[in-house]
């Protein structure tokens, strides 16, 4: 199984690996830090992490959420598989509240909402777009992997794997602790 990947190409081989652990965050310089979300609600907790790394490089936030594409019919877009104004609505909220806690901490902040059915890859592209350095996420205990692959709340540990450049999920623990989430 360990061959498989490695003659599949290097972006297969990298989509079926582990992620590496991204570096300390006291050590990092950045010009940008992506805030994102597959459509959760964003937890002080990450805000806060990812305004502590942006001010200590003078750096700014984006802010991304992404509202969930459901899929397609007959592999056409379908308007009734598309998130509707009340799912827009509500990721907008999202990333406004973000957005705002992040300038009550002296960030330089924007914020956008996406629509897409592939949150992960659509995520490690606008950090892309937008020069970003770090991204952190709120995610969800790590799962077992065959379990996880099929949930959409797995999406952070996705573009943990897939992104190039340091990921931080923040994950929020039973008792009330939060720590950076090992890899699955």
């Amino acid at each position: 199984m360990a061959a498989l990947p490695a003659r599949l190409g290097p972006a297969w081989a990298r989509l079926w690996s582990r992620a590496e652990e991204p570096p300390d965050p006291a050590t990092l310089a950045v010009r940008a830090v992506m805030l994102a979300s597959e459509g959760r609600a964003i937890p002080p907790a990450a805000v806060e992490f990812a305004a502590r790394i942006a001010a200590r490089s003078g750096a700014s936030v984006h802010v991304l959420s992404i509202a969930r594409v459901w899929g397609t019919s007959f592999g056409l877009p379908n308007p009734g598989l598309l998130p509707n104004k009340r799912e827009w609505d509500e990721q907008r909220r999202i990333v406004a509240e973000a957005v705002a806690a992040l300038r009550r901490s002296g960030v330089t902040a924007s914020g956008q909402v996406l629509g897409t059915r592939h949150a992960a890859k659509r995520i490690v592209e606008e950090a892309k777009r937008h020069r970003c350095e770090a991204i952190v996420m709120a995610a969800d205990r790590p799962r077992h992997w065959v379990i996880a692959n099929l949930l959409w709340t797995h999406e952070p540990y996705r573009v943990r794997r897939r992104a190039r450049l340091p990921v931080y999920l923040i994950v929020d623990e039973a008792d009330g602790a939060v720590s950076a989430a090992k890899r699955p």
